[in-house]
């Protein structure tokens, strides 16, 4: 609440009581965001203000001396100097706090918005104003809103009001029952806490969701209790603090969510991989619909697509699905080979849901360590915590290739891509394709187009085009032919005509090789 209006002000009057007739003898800069105010008295006082404007922590600083640098230091608004101040003033309901000097009713309001904090200087009523951050360009017309007052009426439905907002509205909720009460009674609580804001006897310095801030009621864990008549020293107090504590706030913030995500993913990725073992645990195998087509050869007529047999394990009637064109032993002898890949599928998944659920255990045991170990509230110690749990953030990683939306088989050095249904086929060969790649496709029939990378400098070994090959006829309607013919070009001359179908394209120049459909790659 450094930047709400209830303590601005609070902070204003005594700023005007300490700085009037104070004159400005330094304005400069020498960190990132930051303009320093050196202000002398007649009778040698200094007083220093230092606005952080920031976007990650707006906040005036008013520290007792400062010395500034020889180097790295640079003057600002040389037209601010020399001038008196007259008073200090908060805008009525805003985040502004706005010094008033005599020579030229000039003013330098700083404004302390979270995401976009401001310093803007008139020289006089009506004259240019100069900014601090000149990316905002629409603060040169901000002004105080002369319909605010004060203290705001609160609406028939409760509805507070935005110097209310943040840690006020979060007392109401939590310590005043504001949510459940009704609606005459919200009116109430908020007026009453309204005029306690307004009158407020104590500052607290409190820790709540991982960050230091100063309140005017009494949340989280009230790490100080200040004087509620001098803002001044509570600013003094609680902006060193915090800003001691942020490098170890956004770490402690940072690891948090980096062990909540993790085990949030690992909980996920178990949890996926046991419905997984669930369905083929409950599912009839592969191998099980394999017995049964061996088992009733004799019952399966040449070119059916179905088959109804007793299931010997069940004694029930099943439903077979047939391909017309394949042999029922071929069928089976696909299945018999799914099945062993479904064997390695379990056995890859249990392990996957052993390692992941012990993934997560760590990550919630780390979690809990973080926020239980009182060694922990110390940078040093939370660092070198950090580093023995692997915990150091990573570095930026760079850019992971795109998976490939196609079937990848790499032989001898050469990718090799095989489209998958029509449209993703001319995907790969008019997206994908380079023109200096191979481009295979089984000769009159429609099937997947299939493309070997070109590699500089190399020509694609006869073997490596003898198995791409066999590829584009194991995924072509000639897959069950004792041999396929299979039409082998340079990309640059295969084009689409306009108008064409999904996957339908023109081979300029060709040459055709003859293989046995398969798939080489396939142990």
């Amino acid at each position: 609440m450094h930047t709400n209006y209830y303590f601005l002000r609070q902070l204003a009057p005594a700023l005007t009581e300490r700085l009037r007739g104070y004159r400005v003898a330094s304005c400069f800069s020498q960190e990132k965001d930051e303009l320093v105010l050196g202000l002398l008295s007649e009778t040698g006082g200094e007083f220093w203000l230092k606005a952080q404007l920031g976007a990650a922590f707006p906040a005036l600083a008013l520290p007792e001396s400062f010395h500034r640098a020889r180097q790295n230091s640079v003057d600002l608004l040389p037209e601010l100097l020399g001038r008196t101040v007259a008073s200090v003033e908060a805008w009525p309901q805003d985040r502004v706090v706005q010094l008033n000097f005599v020579e030229d009713a000039a003013t330098l309001a700083f404004k302390l918005y979270g995401p976009r904090p401001n310093a803007i200087f008139r020289p006089a009523p009506g004259a240019p104003a100069q900014l601090f951050h000149q990316r905002y360009t629409a603060d040169a017309d901000l002004v105080p809103d002369a319909a605010s007052v004060a203290s705001p009426p609160i609406g028939p439905t409760g509805k507070l009001p935005p110097a209310l907002a943040d840690l006020p509205a979060r007392y109401l909720r939590e310590q005043r029952g504001y949510d459940p009460a009704p609606a005459e009674l919200k009116q109430q609580l908020a007026r009453e806490l309204q005029a306690e804001l307004e009158s407020s006897h104590h500052y607290y310095l409190i820790y709540l969701d991982g960050r230091t801030r100063l309140s005017l009621v009494p949340l989280g864990e009230v790490l100080d209790t200040l004087s509620g008549t001098d803002p001044i020293g509570a600013l003094r107090r609680f902006v060193p603090l915090a800003l001691a504590r942020r490098a170890l706030e956004t770490e402690r913030r940072q690891l948090r969510q980096l062990l909540t995500r993790r085990a949030d993913e690992a909980s996920t990725s178990a949890h996926l991989a046991s419905q997984r073992l669930h369905a083929l645990a409950h599912e009839a195998g592969y191998r099980h619909r394999a017995d049964l087509i061996m088992a009733n050869l004799h019952a399966i007529a040449p070119g059916a697509s179905q088959v109804e047999i007793v299931d010997f394990y069940t004694n029930e009637p099943v439903a077979i699905k047939l391909k017309p064109l394949e042999k029922p032993q071929r069928t089976a002898e696909n299945l018999y080979r799914k099945a062993k890949n479904q064997q390695i599928e379990e056995r890859q998944l249990q392990a996957r849901v052993a390692a992941r659920e012990a993934e997560a255990l760590q990550a919630l045991e780390l979690l809990e360590e973080l926020d239980t170990q009182p060694a922990l509230a110390e940078l040093r110690s939370l660092r070198t915590w950090r580093k023995q749990h692997n915990l150091d953030p990573s570095p930026t990683p760079t850019k992971a290739p795109t998976e490939l939306p196609f079937k990848v088989f790499e032989d001898r050095g050469f990718t090799i891509l095989v489209g998958r249904n029509a449209q993703n086929n001319d995907l790969l060969t008019q997206k994908y394709a380079h023109k200096d790649d191979l481009w295979l496709h089984a000769k009159d029939v429609s099937g997947s187009h299939v493309v070997i990378r070109h590699r500089a400098g190399q020509p694609v070994p006869e073997p490596v085009i003898a198995h791409a090959a066999q590829l584009a006829g194991w995924y072509s309607r000639r897959q069950h032919d004792s041999l396929c013919p299979v039409t082998v070009t340079p990309k640059k001359f295969v084009r689409k005509p306009k108008g064409a179908l999904p996957g339908q394209v023109l081979v300029e120049r060709e040459r055709v090789v003859l293989v046995v459909p398969a798939n080489p790659f396939e142990k």
